[in-house]
């Protein structure tokens, strides 16, 4: 059972988060002629989540006469929306949320992403669940957040193992819906990220079907809206090194990094710090062959039917010393 991505679904599929934002910035948050404010969109963890609690990214982009404001989406489909619509300049998802984005026109640039993080991402079951395997899905109902990176787990999960993608029933979830869902036993399998992957599997002892390892990569992107990145590339830039330095700083303490975390997200320290345990640290450039995996994702939606037209994402990645 699929669902082709069209720029009209994509935008009703999100239409609430986009008019409450757009409520919000006739309301006063909309950056008047003159104002130099970065607006960030963030999730709920995650590099970007870091910096925003550490502070500091006020004093580094002083000098470029910026100011930040955030704002906290509940994913990335959501996120580009917004990017979409104009209410925010700048963002991280991962892998799957720009791709439909970028099908639904949404004028996004990457700039930049993480090193693979496979482990960060599973299908599970509940605890007693009978399915052992991902071929045992056939016909059963899997919840995961439409357009998020964990479809494109689900994709190659099920190809992987000689199930069709039609073949089994999706329901289309945010997180918090999801993970209801998931232990009313709604739906049979859950495809999740971290730290909502971790979180679960604390609190439920969920079974794990499958991870990204050895099936995708996991990356997470960070994106600029088009015409921000072109007359702003220093703040980019900016940007860029800031997220560097939380994330060595990340990696080398990590127990550290889960406590400040905690009472950010609301997720206990232990739980973080399985979940920062799982995800890559070292914000770069995007080389070709990550751009290469990207286009491999947006060709199998495409032949899946999930988006509405061949896409090239070399369009919308930035060039060097721009």
């Amino acid at each position: 059972m699929t669902t082709q991505i069209t720029k009209r679904s994509f935008l009703a599929g999100t239409a609430a988060v986009g008019l409450g934002l757009a409520a919000g910035l006739k309301g006063g948050s909309a950056r008047a002629a003159g104002d130099k404010v970065l607006r960030i969109g963030f999730q709920k963890y995650g590099t970007l989540t870091l910096l925003k609690g550490k502070g500091g990214l006020d004093e580094k982009l002083k000098p470029l006469g910026f100011t930040v404001t955030w704002t906290e989406f509940p994913a990335g489909p959501q996120l580009l929306e917004a990017l979409n619509v104009g209410a925010v300049d700048f963002g991280t998802t991962g892998e799957a949320p720009p791709i439909f984005a970028q099908a639904a026109g949404a004028p996004l640039l990457y700039v930049g992403h993480e090193p693979p993080a496979p482990a960060g991402e599973a299908i599970i079951v509940q605890k007693d669940s009978p399915l052992k395997t991902v071929a045992e899905l056939k016909g059963k109902r899997v919840a995961l957040n439409k357009g998020s990176n964990v479809h494109y787990l689900l994709v190659k999960a099920l190809e992987a193992n000689g199930v069709a993608y039609k073949d089994i029933e999706t329901v289309f979830l945010p997180p918090a819906d999801a993970r209801a869902a998931f232990e009313k036993g709604a739906v049979d399998a859950w495809a999740i990220w971290d730290p909502f992957l971790a979180a679960a599997e604390a609190a439920t002892g969920a079974k794990t079907l499958a991870n990204g390892t050895g099936l995708v990569s996991n990356h997470q992107f960070y994106l600029s809206e088009q015409k921000f990145a072109a007359a702003n590339p220093a703040v980019i830039d900016a940007l860029l090194a800031s997220l560097y330095d939380i994330g060595e700083w990340a990696k080398a303490s990590p127990a550290d990094a889960a406590k400040d975390l905690a009472p950010i997200v609301g997720i206990p320290q232990p739980i973080l710090a399985v979940a920062i345990g799982r995800q890559g640290y070292g914000v770069k450039a995007l080389a070709p062959e990550v751009v290469a995996e990207q286009q491999k994702i947006a060709d199998t939606f495409f032949g899946l039917g999930l988006i509405p037209k061949q896409l090239v994402i070399a369009d919308v990645v930035r060039k060097s010393n721009t």
